[in-house]
């Protein structure tokens, strides 16, 4: 009853997670009209991990040596993948971006399968390919395949590599030092490839609030977040439950960003919901929940 309830525990931290995600979406499209992409990252980064090493100096300092490494090449995957992710995201449609990018909930089984030797049961492949069903019904209204496309579909394979590799290095006992280190490398990499030509602040209050509103909760606390939830879930599974991001990006769309609500928001919304439920109750096997270790 202890695991199962944990299990809960961390599908709901990950449910917020993608929630604060799809707030993103209509708040960066606007941001990138006037501030470039890697100085918004660098920025949005740095805030992040200077955020998490004031409140937990001493985590990353208690980790192994292989636990850093570790730490590093996740924070390498994930932060060429924000700047692929964003750069798209500049040349493509929020909604058409939202798709591609739930693509990883697709590419993470098969990494899973590929690199970890993961056995997929059934009922999971049914789940992930109603989730991606669901994405291209609730955000695809004609599709075509640009520069902002490509760089979006590669920062989804990189997103997949990502869930898979912390689904296999992440424990409890390590989350706090793992995500800050994670951070900070994704801070170090965008604040290299923005410094050449100076990087560029917001220059208004309602700019700064955003900044620091992604900073704090879509970047420190998320990535802080689904560390600890991936020591909990397999690699799959948080895939399957992260492809709700698209379904909150609609709501806030909705919401706060002036688009209409349409019928084909609702149903793909309760494809992907019917997606993740299927994978929570469904049977299990015990062999996919289990992650096995790959030294760094």
């Amino acid at each position: 009853m202890g695991e199962r309830r944990t299990s809960l525990v961390a599908t709901l931290v990950l449910i917020g997670i993608t929630a604060c995600w799809g707030s993103t979406f209509f708040l960066i499209h606007d941001l990138l009209d006037r501030i470039p992409t890697l100085d918004f990252l660098a920025v949005r980064f740095t805030i992040a991990g200077l955020l998490l090493l004031v409140v937990a100096p001493r985590a990353v300092l208690r980790l192994s040596a292989s636990a850093r490494r570790q730490a590093v090449v996740l924070g390498g995957l994930y932060g060429v993948a924000q700047i692929l992710q964003t750069a798209g995201l500049a040349h493509t449609p929020a909604s058409v971006s939202g798709f591609i990018t739930g693509m990883y909930v697709v590419a993470t089984p098969l990494f899973a399968a590929v690199l970890l030797r993961n056995k997929i049961t059934g009922t999971t492949w049914a789940a992930v390919l109603l989730a991606f069903a669901g994405l291209a019904v609730l955000t695809l209204d004609g599709f075509s395949i640009g520069y902002g496309e490509a760089l979006t579909f590669v920062a989804a394979m990189l997103y997949a590599l990502h869930i898979v590799g912390l689904g296999a290095w992440s424990n409890a006992r390590d989350a706090l030092g793992l995500a800050i280190l994670q951070v900070v490398m994704v801070a170090v990499i965008c604040l290299v490839a923005s410094a050449p030509g100076g990087i560029v602040l917001p220059d208004n209050r309602q700019d700064w609030l955003a900044v620091v509103y992604m900073a704090v909760f879509p970047a420190a606390l998320a990535l802080l977040g689904q560390t600890w939830a991936q020591a909990h879930l397999s690699a799959t599974r948080t895939a399957i439950v992260m492809s709700m991001e698209p379904v909150f990006a609609a709501f806030f769309a909705v919401l706060l960003g002036g688009e209409s609500f349409t019928l084909r928001m609702a149903t793909g919304g309760a494809m992907v919901l019917a997606a993740m439920l299927l994978v929570e109750v469904g049977p299990r096997r015990k062999i996919e929940g289990e992650v096995p270790h790959i030294a760094v």
